[in-house]
């Protein structure tokens, strides 16, 4: 079974100013499950980074990164029904638009677990292939 990964995790790991960077750390050295990093949330990525960084900081995130071994999942065109259905039944949680990709993502990979910061969000869904996503670390 794979892991989905969210930006504030992937974040967090590379950034060891972020108070959760060192339970990002511990928790990728001992997970043995493969990590797929949905490709919508680098465009976020991106932007924390440039933001607290600058654009330098962004160099320094790629020049890490690129060595990643977490598997990129694309978002496909089936996913765009589902994030809309995610977002509007949950209009008054106001998710953010990156976290509803991953949740109609994880839906169609089947994919019940997300390594995620951000509780609240992934806690409120109730996933359409399982009974709640496990959110780990």
């Amino acid at each position: 079974m794979s892991i989905l990964v969210d930006t504030g995790f992937v974040y967090a790991l590379f950034q060891p100013a972020d108070p959760h960077h060192e339970r990002a750390t511990a928790f990728s050295e001992v997970n043995s499950e493969p990590m797929l990093l949905p490709a919508v949330i680098l465009p976020e990525l991106g932007f924390l980074f440039r933001r607290d960084h600058g654009y330098a900081g962004v160099i320094q995130w790629l020049e890490q990164f690129r060595y990643t071994q977490a598997r990129i999942a694309p978002m496909m065109q089936e996913d765009l029904s589902r994030i809309y259905e995610i977002a509007q039944q949950y209009a008054d949680s106001r998710f953010d638009v990156v976290d509803c990709c991953i949740m109609a993502m994880a839906e169609r990979l089947q994919i019940a677990k997300s390594a995620t910061f951000d509780k609240r969000d992934f806690r409120i869904v109730r996933p359409g292939h399982t009974d709640y996503f496990e959110i780990l670390p």
